[in-house]
């Protein structure tokens, strides 16, 4: 007897498997309770066998993408004809082929997005972006004057390509280019833009980054106004310059951009400088400087000259002239004062030396008296000290002499 299958996933097992029929089956029963759904996407693939429609329908921001078939009758009622790249809104169930294991959806209805709400979703979508502050001029980020690399996203095939790089070397002959070429229009174009986009921003060499595209109807360029490829451009850390060249409507690429060109070839001569008006510049500031300095050597030569001229220092003597006669002056009256000090000092000096003289002993030898000494040098002042014999020195108004006492009379 066979044994019985699992009846749930939980009961499976490495020895107790479901086969692929089995398991294709459980998914085809539980895809049959979905209900039906409003999907939004691209056209992609799309062909018609007898009274079905077999498509692809992508999804508008990523690369994601599901089976569908629609009948004639209703693609039949759409005001324009289903083409590839259209963007549509399906009313549709999912299904499950058993066979092929892939998941389908049967369209019952379909609608085409007009341009009307294409542009109000484009404007939802920029109103919510603002909010977050992602066009803000404070997140915007200077140009580098001369950038030695510039990285170039743009189509396979075109003028844009030729336009920046043309008018940039054509300005600046060093500048080189990293290009990256993308499909610039339909379902490829957000992925590959942006995966150019990470890839030039990783590279440390690129000084900036083009995007440019030559124009395009508005819905060709839809992508430039995709939330993914804002994103991706926000979270740039190189400048990124937005060359969609798109007049009447804006990308919101351009908003998002460091610096948004009108044109590729506008571009081109934004990302760097003229060198043949560089070097201009570069002779006007040198004949500017060289004439300021010749201005400024002039009006120093000259106050150099007023100065030296003056007779303050033609003649530096005369400032001085004033100045001697006092001086004479000034010494002629310290010298009157110096001697008129001196000879009050002098009779001042006068009177103390005839003071002096008159308390002085010599005036009393003038007188004619004499001073008498023992030999030990006391003055003698009473016969008594002396005795018959002593030698005594006796000092004269003028002159001295010694002698030797004979005999002593006390009174």
């Amino acid at each position: 007897m066979t044994e019985a299958l699992p009846q749930t996933a939980a009961e499976t097992s490495a020895e107790r498997p479901w086969p692929v029929r089995l398991l294709s089956a459980k998914i085809k029963d539980q895809v049959a309770r979905m209900p039906s759904v409003w999907v939004e996407g691209q056209v992609l693939n799309l062909k018609r066998w007898r009274q079905l429609f077999f498509l692809s329908i992508r999804d508008v921001e990523e690369d994601v993408t599901l089976s569908a078939t629609l009948p004639a009758d209703a693609v039949g009622s759409l005001a324009e004809p289903l083409t590839d790249g259209a963007r549509i809104v399906v009313h549709a169930k999912p299904s499950w082929w058993l066979k092929s294991g892939t998941l389908q959806l049967d369209g019952r209805e379909v609608r085409a997005v007009g341009l009307g709400e294409l542009l109000a979703r484009v404007e939802a979508l920029r109103e919510a972006l603002a909010l977050e502050g992602l066009f803000d001029d404070s997140r915007k980020v200077p140009l580098p004057f001369a950038p030695r690399l510039v990285g170039l996203i743009c189509a396979n095939q075109g003028d844009a390509e030729h336009d920046v790089v043309v008018n940039a070397t054509q300005r600046w002959p060093s500048v080189r280019f990293e290009i990256r070429r993308v499909t610039v229009q339909g379902v490829n174009c957000v992925p590959e833009t942006t995966a150019a986009i990470r890839d030039l921003d990783a590279n440390p060499d690129v000084d900036v980054i083009v995007v440019a595209r030559g124009g395009g109807s508005f819905e060709d360029l839809l992508p430039f106004s995709s939330e993914a490829l804002i994103r991706a451009a926000a979270a740039c850390v190189t400048p990124l310059v937005s060359a969609i060249g798109h007049e009447k409507d804006t990308p919101l690429l351009d908003l998002v951009a460091d610096l948004r060109a009108s044109t590729p070839t506008d571009a081109g001569k934004r990302i760097v400088p003229d060198a043949v008006e560089e070097l201009r510049a570069v002779v006007r500031a040198r004949a500017a400087v060289r004439s300021a300095i010749e201005v400024r050597l002039d009006r120093e030569s000259q106050a150099l000259l007023s100065q030296v001229t003056r007779p303050v220092l033609v003649y530096p003597e005369r400032l001085i002239d004033p100045h001697v006669a006092e001086v004479r002056r000034a010494h002629a009256a310290t010298g009157h004062a110096f001697g008129l000090r001196l000879a009050a000092f002098r009779d001042v000096l006068d009177g103390l030396v005839v003071t002096l003289r008159a308390l002085s002993p010599q005036a009393t030898l003038d007188r004619g008296y004499s001073v008498v000494r023992k030999k030990g040098g006391d003055i003698v002042r009473d016969a008594v000290v002396l005795n018959p014999g002593d030698r005594i020195a006796m000092r004269f108004a003028q002159g001295s002499a010694e002698g030797a006492i004979t005999t002593t009379v006390r009174d």
